[in-house]
């Protein structure tokens, strides 16, 4: 089976790579390099590995990455309201448009399982399902919630609302909050933190790499639907991470009442539905905030490793 990765080269492509080699699929990635190329270098070994070089907002080279892949796996997009804010004009541009090349460019038979977020939902009271009205608030959940709509007008489609990343990957990304909370623990000793009752899910980016590998598994049953992807067991508060961080190492916390979270993400999620499937989440956050700690005394704590 043939897999294009749109946004291979990003935090999550570059962990999910290997685990598609090594269940014998073959894999394209298609990437404009944007944070550099080095982390795919290992990958070049591997003869079901092929790397095209290109931008989603041009209809012409998506339309050759496309050719011949049963399936598209789309991670490509400026991730984040911060980097969203940063350029609203490139964000709305490689998040609606680039969806909309991929959705003229390939046939109705092709599988296309998409990266979305639960940045959709905005402020929620109640637990967050598949139901649940979306309400987005930033640029970043707009231009998703609308990629998610446009996507599943086309069918054969399945959407993934991923719970918040963490953990190490080739392409490491500090601007999520465990990563950056873990990274300015370990050099700085100190934190601050602002709405430090707000709730939110996490998952491993090698889990969300294994949700790819899930659905394109068990497609039959998945396509045409969305899923939330997480763990319930990883419905954390800043100051849960925070007193984990704590038992790791020296670090001193202040609470701060300044800022807020223009995604206003202070919710629960259900993730019955992908469960009932057989999908569970197999990293902890404490494992992979030691997985993080054991990376920080190994890189250049220099390189900036941020989508902003």
């Amino acid at each position: 089976m043939k897999i294009l990765i749109i946004g291979g080269a990003g935090y999550v492509g570059t962990s999910l790579i290997p685990q598609l080699l090594d269940k014998g699929y073959n894999v394209r990635v298609f990437d404009n390099l944007i944070y550099g190329g080095d982390q795919l270098m290992p990958f070049f070994k591997n003869k079901k590995f092929e790397f095209q070089r290109g931008d989603i907002r041009n209809l012409s080279d998506i339309k050759n990455a496309v050719k011949g892949q049963d399936a598209i796996i789309l991670l490509a997009a400026i991730v984040g309201y911060p980097a969203c804010r940063k350029d609203s004009k490139l964000a709305e541009e490689v998040n609606i448009g680039g969806t909309k090349n991929i959705i003229s460019a390939t046939s109705k038979n092709q599988l296309i399982l998409f990266a979305s977020t639960g940045s959709n939902y905005g402020a929620v009271e109640d637990v967050c399902t598949e139901e649940s009205a979306l309400n987005p608030l930033s640029l970043y959940g707009q231009t998703k919630t609308i990629a998610e709509k446009l996507l599943m007008d086309r069918r054969k489609v399945i959407i993934h609302r991923f719970a918040t990343g963490f953990g190490v990957s080739p392409r490491l990304r500090l601007d999520l909050l465990i990563n950056d909370f873990a990274y300015k623990a370990f050099t700085e000793g100190y934190l601050v933190v602002y709405e430090k009752h707000f709730k939110r899910t996490f998952i491993h980016v090698r889990d969300m790499g294994r949700a790819f590998l899930f659905g394109l598994k068990n497609a039959s049953e998945m396509q045409n639907n969305v899923f939330n992807v997480g763990s319930e067991t990883m419905n954390c508060s800043k100051e849960d991470i925070c007193e984990m961080l704590k038992k790791k190492m020296n670090l001193y916390v202040h609470y701060a009442e300044v800022r807020k979270d223009a995604d206003k993400r202070n919710y629960e999620v259900s993730y019955k539905k992908i469960n009932s499937l057989g999908y569970e989440t197999t990293i902890t956050v404490e494992e992979g905030i030691d997985e993080l700690i054991s990376a920080f005394k190994a890189f250049d704590t220099k390189k900036p490793y941020s989508n902003v």
